[in-house]
C-alpha cells in the first residue's frame, strides 16, 4: 500500500515510525515548514521532518494546501491512505478525497469530547479521570468525522500536560500499529460521532495562566498541571509575579481567597474559594525555580507579610 503521513511535532513521530516499520510504502511526508527558533534564530526542521530525512522519505512543506498546484502534487502520489497526526494545516475537501481510502486522523481525546486544538490541556483542566486516542475518518468539520477505533489513557492526580502528551503519543502509535491493516483492508466499521457529549478544546490563551484564587483549590491544581510548560501559571504578590510550578491542594481555607499564609508544615500557601494551595515550587521573573522555603528566604517582603494558620 502507498501511504502519506502528515504531522509536525514530536507527538507525531511515533506514528510515522509505525508506518515506516509496517512494510508499506510511505511515499511522502507532509509537515510544517522549518522555522527560526531560539535566540540564534537557527532554522530548524520539525521533528517529523527530521525523522523522514533519516529514513530518506520525500518531505513536502507547503504553507497551504488550498493552492491548486499543491493539490495536484498531493494527488500525484496516488496514495491509498493518508495518516494525519497534529499536522497543523486544515485539509480542504480535494485533499481529503485524494487518497483511495481517505485521510485518518490520530486525535488526542475520546471523541466527541474535546474536539479542537488543545484536547490534552482541556482534559486536565476539566478534571477528567481519563482521556485517550481516537482514530477518526476525516471530513471537512473540526474533528467531526466518523470514529474508527479508540484507546483509553487514565489521568492521575499527578499527571501533568507533558506526561499526558507522552502517554498519548505512545498510545496513538500503538493504536495505529494495531489498526493499520484493518484500515487498509476496510475491515473497521466507522461509527458516527454522537451528538451528546460534544466539547471543544479551544486554543490556549496566555491570560489563562493567571490563577483566579476565588476558584477551588482542586481546579487550580489541575490548571497548574495542565498549563505547563505554556503558558505556565502564576499568582501576584503586590506587583511581583510569582510563577507557580508545582502545588498541592489542601482542604483548609482559613483566610479569604488570595491571602498568602503558612502553616507549621507548609511554608507557603494561598487561600482559594474552596480549600487552599500549598505552593511547593515557585519562581520569580529572572530567578531560578525554588522550593517554597528557599524562595521565602530570598523574598523578605512576602515572608514578612505571611499570615499564619
Amino acid at each position: 500500500m502507498r501511504l502519506i503521513f502528515m504531522g509536525t511535532p514530536q507527538f507525531s513521530v511515533g506514528a510515522l515510525n509505525v508506518l515506516i516499520e509496517s512494510g508499506h510504502d510511505v511515499v511522502a511526508v507532509y509537515t510544517r515548514p522549518p522555522k527560526a527558533r531560539d535566540r540564534g534564530h537557527m532554522i530548524q526542521k520539525s521533528p517529523v521532518h527530521v525523522c523522514a530525512d533519516e529514513h530518506h522519505i520525500p518531505v513536502y512543506t507547503p504553507k497551504t494546501l488550498r493552492d491548486e498546484k499543491e493539490q495536484l502534487l498531493f494527488a500525484s502520489h496516488k496514495a491509498d491512505l493518508a495518516i494525519v497526526a497534529a499536522y497543523g494545516l486544515m485539509l480542504p475537501a480535494s485533499i481529503l478525497a485524494s487518497p483511495r481510502l481517505g485521510c485518518v486522523n490520530i486525535h488526542a481525546s475520546l471523541l466527541p469530547r474535546w474536539r479542537g486544538a488543545a484536547p490534552i490541556q482541556r482534559a486536565l483542566m476539566a478534571g477528567d479521570k481519563e482521556t485517550g486516542i481516537t482514530l477518526m475518518q476525516m471530513d471537512e468539520g473540526l474533528d467531526t468525522g466518523a470514529m474508527l477505533v479508540k484507546s483509553i489513557v487514565p489521568i492521575l492526580e499527578s499527571t501533568t500536560a507533558p506526561i499526558l502528551h507522552d502517554l498519548l503519543a505512545c498510545a496513538g502509535a500503538d493504536l495505529l500499529r494495531d489498526a493499520l491493516n484493518g484500515l487498509l483492508n476496510s475491515h473497521i466499521v466507522p461509527e458516527v460521532q454522537p451528538a451528546d457529549g460534544v466539547l471543544y478544546a479551544h486554543k490556549l490563551e496566555k491570560a489563562e495562566g493567571a490563577l483566579d484564587c476565588t476558584q477551588t483549590a482542586q481546579h487550580l491544581s489541575a490548571c497548574v498541571r495542565a498549563l505547563t510548560p505554556w503558558p505556565g501559571t502564576w499568582v501576584t504578590f503586590e506587583e511581583t509575579i510569582i510563577k507557580v510550578l508545582s502545588v498541592t491542594p489542601i482542604d483548609a481555607s482559613p483566610f479569604s481567597p488570595g491571602t498568602f499564609f503558612s502553616t507549621p508544615q507548609l511554608p507557603l500557601c494561598i487561600a482559594c474559594g474552596e480549600g487552599s494551595l500549598s505552593l511547593d515550587r515557585v519562581q520569580r521573573a529572572g530567578g531560578k525555580p525554588l522550593d517554597a522555603s528557599t524562595f521565602l528566604r530570598g523574598f523578605a517582603a512576602l515572608s514578612d507579610r505571611l499570615c499564619h494558620a
